[in-house]
């Protein structure tokens, strides 16, 4: 019976290699899968015929796979499971005295020495590189003070956080330090509440908490994913009020998600009196409404009875292509706001256009179309916006001393279709543009990505500090970017302060109607990764990577910026990005950023409109399945690039901490992030550098605060060298940025935990705060 099972066992391995082998060396690939399957298919004819001759080709077999693998990866231990797992696990059967018996024809039993040896070097090497960090960089950053007193945007209490990034600045750092290193492990949840808003049957796939909440005097403030406004008391979590702008469902919208409300006191109303204090909540149905902060009530001498109507003067506008997702910018008696437009629906969808709306009364002061950047006056009734223009969708910074709103775009939709865009569009996309906030006006422009056709649209919020450099102050934005790139611009100027070249791309090969750049920028400051190569194809077995091999060799790459293509190109860094909405925090004082850099690949395919089956099939409209571009030569089919069991196809780590020296734009060090407890059948907490979206926080007290992983866990890290300090278990999915506030004398760090759609992590709709013990 063990014969029999050794004998089917190398039949089933080597049939499947040998013909995926041979169609792999077709494709110009590896030929070790295919000598691989004979080898699996010559021991299976030796075992029928029980020839102990297996032992010695079985052997010689572990050790040429040994030295093929460590060749092709070194001596790291995720790489190296899956070219040898498998062969170690069958080796290891085959030395089962039941299966030597089974070989014993000449009355004498066969040495185990020629398989015996070789399988245990191959344990001994896997072992040891168990050992082994290869991805790993160590090192510490700065603990010197550089700036005292620094700028960290507008005023407010330090036991405050008034708005997204806790000030106009975006640092996400906060200068309370009651909690430290040296006491953090000693966290506690102080309190636990649910908002009670959770994902419905009929909503969008991306139903998502990315809310960071807000905190003005002993109260939090906070949306959910269906635009609830909540009010919690900062000691307890108790309800205060609640405000439902019934919004409804649609699943035309791809994001169903709120990241923030916007708090603002009115200087036109009397302290003390009703709606001196405003909440600003944005809507998935294109309305911006002003609530008391005080109890949630409407403010009716905003715009029309408290409710501003985004949709105006789109010539465009089905429901559910247009909406708000981040919160607006609050500055100089004006709400700035920009929206979401669908990605590839339609080439007839709502125009990106950013408005400014006196925060008192919601009336249009400017708005800027980067279809018509010159124009900025409010529109006349009856006049519209230039549809499908490049639009922001993420969250603004602005520098009020300087008179400057900064504003992150994306390109202009379809985004893999990069045909008929004008000058403006071609100048605006993919860019961080700073507008005077008086006049909407452009002061300056830099882009990131020329003739985007990769939907490398801008996502993170800029991050405002003034950096000390050669002894002098500059004025600093730090922008984190999808491709990896971190530009670090006088934000003044729009300079560069570390240096920005142009790179040539590997292809511009495109279809016949478009073209592609042929350079791009590339930042002195990169998180970017190294291209991709078939050795870096990845698998729980030999199986799926070789699948994975097959897959690479298939679709066109040639690096970062390969264009899309009929025939299916690589995208990578993907959709998601290096960087995303969560953007990077920085310790104006140290001068020093912490971020999460994250690598998975994606893959495109131009569907041409004729091959689009018709509307109401099965399609999508998001980063996932057929974007079906109504009215365009082509559609695109796009996705992560997963091997057939739904795992990346390129080897681990996918997530990674990090730290920056932004003094003099090195990488102090970079660890995997995460690991894989949520994610495999059997809940083990192996460290593995997983994928996550979400953003980090950091506090004068050394510590940097973080969820964003997928498995369901904050974390708080050493900012100095990156290490985990803490954790704790969340009950949903940690995919927001966490908060600092205090009040009565404690410092608390609060997590909104609800889980992310698209990354599938565990849905909920907690908030928890946790503080140190009394005494």
């Amino acid at each position: 019976m063990a014969r029999l099972i050794s004998l089917v066992c190398l039949a089933l391995v080597g049939l499947p290699l040998a013909a995926g082998g041979a169609w792999l060396v077709a494709l110009g690939g590896s030929l070790f899968y295919l000598l691989a399957g004979l080898v699996f298919l010559a021991c299976a004819v030796l075992v029928f015929f029980r020839n102990p001759l297996v032992y010695w080709i079985y052997g010689l077999f572990t050790l040429a796979a040994l030295v093929w693998a460590v060749w092709e990866v070194g001596f790291d231990w995720w790489a190296l499971a899956p070219r040898g797992g498998l062969i170690i696990l069958i080796g290891l059967f085959l030395l089962l005295p039941a299966v030597r018996n089974s070989l014993d024809l000449a009355g004498d039993k066969p040495s185990v020495l020629p398989l015996g040896l070789p399988v245990a070097i191959a344990v001994v090497v896997a072992v040891g590189s168990m050992l082994n960090a290869p991805h790993d960089l160590a090192g510490q950053l700065p603990l010197q003070t550089v700036e005292t007193n620094p700028d960290l945007g507008n005023p407010m209490p330090e036991g405050d956080w008034q708005q997204y990034g806790r000030s106009q600045f975006g640092q996400r750092y906060s200068p309370l330090d009651q909690i430290t290193p040296d006491n953090v492990a000693r966290l506690q949840l102080a309190w636990h509440a649910q908002t009670g808003d959770v994902k419905l049957p009929g909503d969008t796939k991306e139903t998502t908490y990315q809310v960071t909440p807000l905190k003005i005097g002993d109260t939090i403030y906070l949306c959910t994913p269906h635009n609830w406004a909540l009010a919690l008391d900062a000691r307890t979590g108790e309800r205060k009020w609640k405000y439902d702008p019934e919004v409804g469902l649609n699943t035309d919208r791809q994001h169903q998600t709120c990241r923030g409300v916007t708090y603002w006191v009115d200087p036109q109303v009397a302290a003390g009196e009703r709606c001196h204090e405003r909440i600003y909540l944005p809507t998935s149905d294109a309305r911006l409404i002003a609530l008391n902060a005080a109890d949630g009530t409407v403010c009716e001498d905003f715009a029309d009875r408290g409710f501003l109507h985004l949709e105006r003067h789109m010539k465009y506008n089905p429901a559910g292509y247009y909406y708000s997702t981040s919160p607006p910018m609050a500055v100089s008696g004006k709400i700035i706001i920009g929206g979401a437009v669908n990605d590839n629906y339609s080439l007839y969808e709502p125009s990106g256009v950013i408005r400014a709306f006196d925060a008192h009364s919601g009336a249009l002061v400017w708005n800027w179309d980067s279809a018509r950047p010159e124009e900025t006056a409010p529109l006349a009734e009856g006049e519209t916006y230039t549809t499908n223009s490049p639009n922001s969708w993420s969250v603004f910074s602005a520098d009020e001393a300087l008179g400057l709103v900064y504003i992150p775009m994306g390109n202009q939709p379809p985004d893999q279709l990069g045909m008929n865009r004008s000058e403006a569009v071609e100048t605006y996309s993919s860019s961080l543009t700073a507008l005077d906030i008086a006049t909407g006006q452009v002061r300056w422009v830099k882009q990131f990505v020329h003739h985007d056709l990769w939907d490398m649209d801008v996502p993170a919020q800029p991050v405002l500090i003034d950096l000390t450099i050669g002894g002098a102050v500059v004025p600093a934005v730090v922008q984190p970017t999808k491709q990896g790139d971190i530009y670090v611009l006088n934000r003044e100027t729009g300079t560069p302060i570390v240096p920005v070249s142009e790179v040539p791309v590997g292809s511009t090969q495109t279809i016949p109607e478009d073209h592609a750049a042929p350079t791009q920028p590339h930042s002195a400051l990169s998180f970017n990764p190294p291209a991709l190569s078939e050795k870096d194809m990845w698998g729980v077995s030999l199986f799926d990577q070789l699948a994975c091999r097959i897959r690479f060799r298939s679709l066109n790459y040639a690096g970062r910026y390969t264009p899309p293509s009929l025939e299916g190109s690589i995208v990578y860094p993907g959709n998601f990005g290096t960087f995303n909405w969560g953007s990077v925090a920085v310790d104006p004082e140290r001068q020093v950023m912490f971020g999460m850099p994250v690598y998975l690949a994606f893959t495109s395919r131009l569907v041409p409109a004729s091959e689009i089956p018709p509307k109401g099939a099965d399609e999508k409209a998001s980063e996932v399945g057929l974007n079906r571009n109504e009215g365009a030569d082509y559609g695109v089919d796009m996705g992560p690039f997963y091997s057939p069991l739904g795992l990346p196809c390129q080897q681990p780590p996918w997530g990674y901490v990090a730290g920056v020296d932004l003094t003099n734009g090195k990488t102090a060090y970079r660890h995997k992030n995460g690991t894989v407890e949520d994610l495999s059948p059997i809940p083990l907490p192996i460290e593995m550098g997983v994928p996550g979206i979400g953003g980090p926080m950091i506090t004068r007290g050394g510590l940097v605060f973080m969820g964003a992983a997928v498995d369901d866990y904050l974390r708080a890290y050493d900012l100095t060298t990156g290490e985990v300090m803490w954790s704790a278990r969340l009950p949903a999915g940690g995919q927001a940025t966490p908060m600092t506030y205090e009040v009565d004398g404690e410092q608390y760090v609060l997590m909104v935990a609800g889980g992310h759609g698209s990354i599938g992590t565990t849905p909920g709709d907690h908030v928890m705060a946790w503080k140190l013990p009394k005494g």
